[in-house]
């Protein structure tokens, strides 16, 4: 869930009071229509006409907590506490929210106990919102959340909003019968709630059933054209469809159309405040539209009050489409010195540990030790907060820094895939590891410099790989794995000087020989062999084994009769 659907649905209550019911109501109104800034302005006058209406606070509060404005909340939630302290009950829940948003669970449950104690027979919008703010928590917390909803139906059996909360904890939960059922009573109660049919499309979302949610969607949007929120919910649609795209170009098609769903929902919400373009570069982050992520966040500022975020767009901006490393993470830095740590989400770790890496990588001095082990540290911790999501994509940047020749950046990120067993990528990360540095210590050699580090990274990588069991790892890597540790392990041995020859390549080439007899004769094979073998010959050659040397020698030139170092060495002996 995007940070601007945070707390959505707290915002629509099934009663009001009689003193300023419809004035509330025509805010609520904008809010289930999600023109925040224009609910936002009803609810401020709200408040200056009655400022002793603590329920007013509590609407208004919402609309801060929408454009992730947490202290701001807060300090409508204790106004309304001070203001109303005969009605503590939802303005406790709205600072029980904070707390949620704050990643303090301990202190928000403290809250909202406090808020759901001693409750009329027939008062239940505490509990619908404790639930409900559990639901839409960073946290979900779905099983609690049911049992705070399940006490506000027993109270009021006929508000649709609590089947559809419960249909969302259902279906956060993945138990989608339990979820469709709930929203099918929904619609029973108020057959005009649309986010109740929004619901049963988002159960066939979470299934990754792509192509038939948007269908779902898409029918919706042409039935009800004005109402806004199921743009937004096609347009995340649209984002999460395109994750699962390995097709560079389908991808970008599949997220221009989730771009273009969600300007549709800004138009008809109407909403043009700097906080609505705040909320689109959310989407924009989400949905990896970095080239549009520049364009917004260099509109946004030229604010002198804008947000702390603004300096995660433009450092994403600068990374993505810029690919000026230093720049973004001059402007990462300046996101995580001026925002609230709680308010850090794992994709800026993500990228301040790229950027880290990718000014590491351009530094040919080696002096950017510090940026290596930055970057490296921050890679982690973003896994950490996010594995599911960000593991691939650390993996994927990887692969395609290999792909685009810049070596020292994908060895430096594929440290993190090979330093996780539990992984799906740790075998093909050490392999690139291996492959990467074995070239990199034959870069030094070739300088006339020393490449040994770069050849133990090789070996240790290689080792990884030879010593897998996993039949697929096996079958993809083997081969390839011996032969280049066996040459990484030359580079290790001091091969020059036959007196000194340790051999510590001899187990890899035996082996790979080994492996190679053991299948069909393939020709592709043959260079495997050839070198395997002249290596060994040339180290039973040293060691005094002539007989042993002869036999290699003999087996490349069966391979290979004009090979000239088998056939120099055969003439020797």
């Amino acid at each position: 869930m995007t940070k601007s659907k945070l707390f959505l649905s707290l915002l629509f209550a099934g009663a009001v009071g009689t003193a300023s019911a419809q004035s509330l109501k025509d805010a609520q109104a904008a809010m289930e229509a999600e023109q925040y800034d224009k609910a936002k302005v009803m609810l401020e006058n709200l408040v200056q006409k009655k400022p002793k209406d603590g329920e007013n606070y509590f609407y208004l509060g919402q609309i801060y907590l929408v454009n992730d404005r947490v202290d701001s909340a807060a300090i409508i939630f204790n106004n309304g506490l001070t203001n109303d302290p005969k009605n503590i009950q939802l303005n406790t829940v709205g600072l029980g929210i904070v707390d949620l948003k704050n990643n303090n669970q301990a202190a928000a449950e403290q809250k909202f106990t406090t808020a759901t104690s001693d409750l009329g027979k027939k008062d239940y919008l505490p509990l619908y919102f404790s639930g409900r703010a559990l639901i839409d928590a960073p946290k979900p917390d779905f099983a609690k959340a049911l049992e705070y909803l399940t006490q506000a139906k027993a109270k009021n059996a006929k508000d649709a909003l609590v089947p559809l909360a419960l249909g969302d904890a259902y279906a956060g939960m993945n138990e989608s019968s339990l979820a469709y059922v709930q929203y099918r009573d929904a619609l029973t109660l108020d057959e005009g709630l649309l986010r109740a049919k929004i619901g049963q499309a988002v159960i066939t979302r979470r299934a990754q059933a792509y192509d038939v949610a948007i269908e779902q969607l898409n029918a919706l949007t042409q039935e009800f054209a004005a109402y806004a929120p199921t743009f937004r919910e096609l347009a995340e649609t649209y984002r999460a469809s395109s994750l699962k795209e390995d097709d560079e170009e389908k991808y970008k098609a599949i997220n221009k159309q989730g771009v273009d769903a969600y300007k549709k929902y800004l138009d008809l919400t109407g909403d043009k405040s700097l906080e609505a373009k705040i909320r689109y570069a959310d989407f924009l982050v989400y949905a990896r539209e970095y080239a549009e992520l520049k364009k917004v966040s260099e509109e946004l500022a030229q604010n002198p009050d804008v947000d702390p975020k603004i300096y995660r767009y433009l450092g994403y901006g600068a990374y993505n489409q810029d690919k000026d490393y230093a720049k973004s993470l001059e402007y990462l830095n300046s996101l995580f010195a001026k925002m609230k740590p709680e308010r850090i989400i794992s994709r800026d770790y993500l990228f301040a540990g790229l950027a880290n890496i990718g000014v590491a990588a351009a530094d040919t001095t080696g002096a950017s030790v510090a940026n290596r082990d930055k970057g490296i540290e921050l890679l982690k911790k973003a896994i950490e907060m996010d594995k599911d999501e960000l593991l691939p994509e650390v993996a994927e940047t990887a692969f395609a820094k290999y792909q685009d020749q810049d070596m020292a950046a994908a060895a430096m990120i594929f440290e993190i895939p090979a330093s996780m067993p539990e992984s799906e990528y740790y075998y093909d990360a050490n392999y690139y590891i291996g492959e990467i540095n074995y070239n990199l210590g034959q870069k030094k050699v070739a300088a006339e410099e020393d490449g040994k580090v770069y050849f133990d990274k090789a070996d240790k990588g290689f080792g990884v790989v030879v010593a897998a069991t996993k039949q697929e790892v096996v079958d993809k890597y083997l081969i390839p794995a011996l032969y280049y540790r066996g040459f990484a392990q030359l580079g290790l041995d001091n091969i020059a000087e036959p007196e000194k020859i340790q051999g510590l390549f001899v187990p890899s080439f035996t082996k790979l020989i080994e492996v190679i007899k053991a299948k069909p004769a393939d020709a592709k094979y043959n260079e495997y062999l050839v070198d395997a073998n002249n290596y060994l010959g040339y180290y039973n050659y040293a060691k005094g084994d002539n007989a042993k040397a002869k036999e290699h020698f003999q087996a490349t030139l069966s391979i290979n009769p004009e090979d000239e170092f088998a056939k120099s060495y055969i003439e020797a002996l």
